[in-house]
C-alpha cells in the first residue's frame, strides 16, 4: 500500500507542477499592484495600504475608465464610418494610402483607451509587403499594439455582431481575409488564400498568431505550421507585456471579451515592449515533415522566445 501511495503523492505533485497548464493562468506577481484581481487580500494588510487601495479605485474607475470607455467607442465608431466611407473608393494608390492613414488612426486612439506605453526595438526589421508577420499571443489587444505602429491584413473568422459589423466595414478599405467557419478547417483552402495575397507585393504583410491560442506571456508554445507552409519571407515579432501594471493574459474560459476589456480599461496602463526579430525565408521546397523544415521552425520560436525571456528562456512543445 505504501508504494501506491507514493506513486499516487508523486503523480499528483507532477500534474500540480504541469508547466503546460501553469501557462493557461494569469502570472503570478512578485509584488503587489494595487488591484484586487491580483490578490483579494493585501488591501487589508493596514490602513495606509487600505486607503492608497481605495483611492486608486476612485482614480481608475471613477476617472481613467469612462475616459477610456469613450476613447474605445470614439476609436471603433470611427474605424467603421472611415473605412466604409474610403471602401466607397475605386481601388488604386489613393485608397491605399487613405486606408492606412484611417486604420493607424483609429488603431492609435483605440490604443490610448487602454493607456498603452509600447516600447518598439529595431524597427528596421518591421515587416513589408508581401510577407507574412508573425507573434507570440497573449491577449486580442495584440492585435493593436502591433497594428497602432503599422498596418497589416489580419486573419481571422468570420464573426456576427458588433465584431461581423467591423469586420464587413474594415475590409472594404483594406484586404482582410476572413474565413467562413466551414472554411477554417480546409488548409488547403486557407493556404490558397495566404499564398495568393503575398504574392501581390502591393498589399499589407499577414499578420498571424501561430501559437493559436492566449499564453499568459511567461512562455512560447509550440507555432502551429500551417502558417509557414508558404514560401515567403516571415518577419518574426516577440511582444512582452509588463504584468505589473495590468494582467494582459486573456483567460477565455474564465472571462468573456467585454469583461475582459473592461478588465484592461480599469487597470493602471498596458506597458509593453515589441521587439521587430530579423526575418527569416523558407522556400516551400522544403518539405514540411523534413529535418530542414524542422530546425527552421524552431529557429523561428526560439528568436521569438529570446527575446521576451532573456534571462528566463521558457520554450514549451
Amino acid at each position: 500500500m505504501s508504494d501506491i501511495f507514493y506513486f499516487c503523492r508523486r503523480g499528483v505533485e507532477s500534474i500540480m507542477d504541469d508547466e503546460v497548464t501553469k501557462r493557461f493562468s494569469a502570472e503570478e506577481l512578485e509584488s503587489w499592484n494595487l488591484l484586487t484581481r491580483s490578490n483579494y487580500n493585501f488591501q487589508h494588510i493596514s490602513l495606509r495600504l487600505t486607503v492608497l487601495w481605495g483611492l486608486g479605485v476612485l482614480v481608475r474607475y471613477g476617472f481613467l475608465l469612462p475616459l477610456r470607455v469613450t476613447l474605445a467607442f470614439t476609436g471603433v465608431g470611427l474605424l467603421v464610418v472611415l473605412t466604409s466611407i474610403v471602401g466607397l473608393l475605386p481601388s488604386g494608390r489613393t485608397k491605399n494610402f487613405l486606408s492606412e492613414k484611417v486604420h493607424l488612426m483609429c488603431y492609435r486612439i483605440c490604443v490610448r483607451a487602454l493607456t498603452a506605453i509600447i516600447t518598439y526595438h529595431n524597427s528596421e526589421n518591421k515587416p513589408k509587403n508581401g510577407g507574412i508577420c508573425v507573434a507570440n499571443h497573449t491577449s486580442p489587444i495584440d492585435v493593436i499594439i502591433l497594428a497602432s505602429d503599422g498596418c497589416y491584413a489580419m486573419v481571422g473568422q468570420i464573426h456576427g455582431g458588433l465584431m461581423g459589423v467591423i469586420q464587413r466595414a474594415m475590409v472594404k478599405a483594406c484586404p482582410h481575409i476572413w474565413f467562413e467557419r466551414s472554411e477554417v478547417k480546409d488548409r488547403h483552402l486557407v493556404a490558397k488564400r495566404l499564398s495568393d495575397h503575398v504574392e501581390d507585393k502591393t498589399k499589407l504583410p499577414i499578420l498571424i498568431f501561430p501559437e493559436g491560442t492566449c499564453i499568459n506571456n511567461t512562455s512560447v508554445m509550440m507555432f502551429k505550421k500551417g502558417s509557414f507552409e508558404i514560401g515567403t519571407t516571415v518577419y518574426p515579432v516577440a511582444i512582452k507585456y509588463d504584468p505589473r501594471f495590468a494582467e494582459a493574459f486573456w483567460n477565455s474560459s474564465k472571462y468573456g471579451m467585454v469583461n475582459y476589456l473592461l478588465r484592461m480599461m480599469s487597470s493602471w496602463a498596458v506597458v509593453c515592449s515589441v521587439w521587430y526579430l530579423p526575418p527569416m525565408r523558407r522556400e516551400v521546397a522544403n518539405r514540411p515533415q523534413s529535418p530542414k523544415h524542422v530546425l527552421w521552425f524552431a529557429d523561428l520560436r526560439a528568436e521569438v522566445c529570446f527575446e521576451k525571456h532573456q534571462d528566463d528562456l521558457h520554450l514549451l512543445c
